[in-house]
């Protein structure tokens, strides 16, 4: 039986795509074994956001060649695409696809092992109006699936490189969509995370049909207990939105909303498409549908010419809003973007003082918002067992609003929905009891 391992780079939708790549080589009886061991075929899926993006791809490539120079070696994903001819003049490197088309990668293998000729099967992402259809009935991680909705992005911002890599925004049809949920639902998953480049943008190229009708519908298929959106704009959030959010029993409450910035200056230098202030207003709508919401987002810090200034109003802003979490990121220079031309780069020590300044801030949030939940109890999904060295039994898992959970239990747990009494909040993992399981 052939061999081939998975190396996937950056995002949940790369991950999503090579469990969906996995399915294809399987069905085509394949074997799958772990990255670092021999394999016959290697397929490497690519990161491009940032230039490390660009050469941690490079060296994870270089190192399956070594491993075994008479594999088979394809790389596929977003440095693929927008950097081809660098990954071609690889030595070693044999089929190269981009972001469409993915899904005859077994057939490119096939006839390269025929002709021993190098496949470049990269298409221009631009001309792509259709979104690509790879099923994923189940996940190698049982207990929480993705679900792709939409591919690609509109917004252009000015750091990101990511509409060259994946195309414009197209949104899969609703009931692809809702055939897969129910297929996932069907292998056993409780939660599923609709997920996607820009996902709040599904439905905007679809006629009568919504990002909120979708949400709708896929609130009633029996047997799933909990969506969750990877991540969605503040704009996206409409009163169609906030309607089904607020009647759902199955939406979970939590939203992952970018901010990158809370200075209105940096704001428009990123090409944003919205000022604090409206952020702000956003914001309150949410709360107001969902008082105990848990908001989470994204932070960019040292935009080129960020002020020490516009830090600190971006600091006071996130204060004021209180998010449950910050991911915080340093600004990464991405060639090929307006903001890598951009003048007045800021300096890496500045950079990684506000990254810690934000990550403090993100400390304190979190434990202000999981505080308010002590003594109550909480729906969690175990995910895994989780070893402290001192007690056995314990396993880890995510409450519906985002705080994570260590409790004692058993394996037969894991998957299913437990009710958690949060009894203790700390920094890394909060502590709670099992008071049921349900079937």
């Amino acid at each position: 039986m052939p061999t081939v391992a998975f190396h996937t780079l950056g995002c949940k939708v790369n991950h999503y795509e090579t469990e969906a790549i996995w399915q294809l080589f399987k069905n085509h009886g394949y074997r799958r074994v772990d990255f670092e061991k021999k394999a016959d075929i290697y397929v490497i899926n690519t990161c491009t956001v940032t230039n490390t993006g660009d050469k941690k791809s490079r060296q994870i490539i270089r190192r399956a060649i070594k491993r075994n120079p008479d594999a088979v070696i394809a790389v596929t994903g977003c440095y693929a695409q927008t950097s081809t001819s660098e990954v071609m003049d690889i030595p070693g490197v044999d089929i190269i696809i981009g972001n469409r088309g993915k899904e005859k990668l077994v057939e490119y293998v096939e006839e390269y092992l025929r002709k021993r000729e190098p496949i470049n099967a990269v298409k221009d992402i631009m001309k792509v109006e259709e979104f690509e259809e790879l099923d994923v009935p189940e996940f190698s991680d049982r207990t929480r699936a993705s679900l792709k909705i939409q591919e690609g992005c509109n917004n252009f911002c000015s750091y990101c490189i990511i509409p060259w890599a994946r195309g414009l925004s197209r949104s899969r049809k609703p009931e692809n969509v809702l055939k897969q949920a129910e297929q996932l639902v069907a292998s056993g998953y409780k939660e599923i995370v609709l997920t996607g480049i820009h996902t709040g943008g599904y439905g905007e190229d679809l006629e009568d049909y919504s990002l909120a009708k979708l949400l709708s519908d896929l609130d009633v298929i029996d047997g799933l207990k909990r969506i969750r959106i990877s991540s969605i704009e503040a704009s996206q959030i409409n009163d169609q939105v906030l309607d089904v959010l607020k009647k759902s029993k199955k939406i979970v409450n939590h939203l992952h909303i970018p901010l990158q910035a809370g200075d209105d200056e940096v704001l428009k230098k990123m090409k944003r498409k919205y000022t604090t202030d409206m952020f702000r207003k956003k914001i309150t709508e949410i709360r107001e549908v969902l008082p105990d919401i848990a908001i989470t987002t994204d932070v960019i810090v040292g935009f080129p010419g960020e002020t020490e200034e516009q830090f600190l109003n971006g600091y006071r802003f996130i204060e004021e809003i209180g998010f449950a979490e910050l991911h915080v990121f340093p600004y990464s220079k991405r060639s090929g973007t307006p903001a890598a031309k951009m003048k007045d780069q800021v300096p890496e020590n500045i950079k990684h003082q506000r990254v810690q300044k934000l990550i403090g801030l993100s400390n304190r949030l979190s434990f202000e918002y999981a505080n308010k939940f002590i003594g109550k109890v909480l729906a969690v999904i175990p995910e895994r067992p989780f070893k402290d060295g001192s007690i056995d039994n314990l396993f880890m898992g995510y409450s519906d609003n985002y705080i994570q959970l260590v409790f004692e239990g058993n394996k037969d747990i894991i998957g299913k929905i437990c009710k958690v009494r949060l009894d203790k909040v700390g920094l890394e993992y909060s502590q709670g009891t099992l008071i049921s399981v349900e079937d």
